[in-house]
């Protein structure tokens, strides 16, 4: 049996490396996108289980990749847990989205969204 995917959208290196380790740890397969136009391209092929969307990318903001992404009917089942640094922006975002992570409180409760989604 194939493990699920997670995409990690993030563009700090030391970030997605934690955010990787966390993620293999909960049972998935990962793949690291450093940039918006790079994730448009991904995923126009590739249909994660879970993306883990930076608010700030350079090229194509998260915030357009997540318009993009709950516009299109292929990631209906794709959960998406949107991270940001900013307080403002967690607030904002509150009722758009299942699930905000404000990243300097978030990796434990990262940990518990996905092995909620896709436990041992």
């Amino acid at each position: 049996m194939s493990l699920p995917l997670a995409l990690i959208l993030e563009d700090d290196p030391k970030l997605s490396e934690l955010y990787e380790t966390i993620l293999k740890q909960c049972q998935y397969e990962t793949k690291i996108i450093e940039s918006g136009q790079e994730a448009q391209d991904s995923l126009k092929t590739i249909v994660p289980s879970l993306i883990l969307l930076d608010i700030h990318l350079p090229y194509v903001s998260g915030m357009e990749l997540l318009k993009q992404i709950q516009a299109n009917d292929n990631f209906s089942s794709t959960t998406v847990i949107v991270m940001t640094a900013d307080l403002y922006t967690v607030k904002e975002l509150a009722g758009h989205v299942e699930h905000v992570l404000l990243k300097s409180h978030g990796i434990t409760h990262l940990r518990d969204i996905a092995t909620r989604i896709y436990p041992d």
